[in-house]
């Protein structure tokens, strides 16, 4: 009976994570055990050492094993370029792409006064910091384009006004492959304004 309680307590604990219900995660859970050498024992191992070794970099936010994340400690990303990131998955996702040679500055989330997210509890201020400390000439404003980012970076361009350093954002419209006829009238709309010479 005590090991139904622990199974029902990693359920539950599945059940937290993004995109898993209680269903999925009795299914997950239910798998790992049946592969319990294989699989369970294995992730077990992996997230315990994920647990004890990955820590948050003290200079950008990325996820590190170091004090200081390899991009932060890479001369040749020291182009004078911040882009700015609401989490690390945009870190990453950034990267996969390999489109930007320069370093990061992750926010931690957005303004949202429904999910009571304000100023002080975004890295605002550390970003303004590293403006002067590390000489950088562009803070690239890479947020999502929702309400709560577009809202978050005219707030950030605001607190860095001021500061020798051009703040720019992503060109926001038609995705490449795009097709206008499939396109909502916002996407539309921000693509017209964004619109570049030939």
């Amino acid at each position: 009976m005590d090991g139904h309680r622990d199974i029902d307590a990693l359920i539950d604990m599945m059940a937290r994570l993004p995109g898993l219900g209680p269903r999925s995660a009795r299914r997950a859970v239910l798998h790992l055990l049946k592969k319990r050498d294989a699989q369970l024992l294995p992730l077990a191992r992996a997230l315990d050492e994920v647990g004890r070794s990955v820590r948050t970099c003290l200079n950008c936010g990325n996820l590190s094993t170091g004090d200081i994340c390899a991009i932060c400690a890479s001369e040749k990303r020291a182009n004078g370029q911040v882009c700015v990131v609401e989490d690390v998955a945009d870190l990453w996702a950034m990267e996969r792409a390999q489109v930007f040679g320069g370093r990061y500055h992750v926010l931690g989330g957005t303004l949202s006064p429904l999910d009571d997210i304000g100023p002080e509890d975004l890295h605002i201020p550390k970003l303004r910091d590293r403006v002067t400390a590390e000489g950088l000439t562009e803070i690239i404003l890479a947020l999502n384009a929702t309400v709560e980012g577009q809202t978050t970076a005219h707030y950030v361009a605001h607190e860095l006004g001021g500061l020798d350093v051009v703040v720019s954002g992503l060109a926001q419209g038609v995705p490449v492959g795009g097709e206008l006829d499939y396109l909502d009238g916002g996407t539309l709309k921000a693509a017209l304004s964004s619109r570049t010479a030939f």
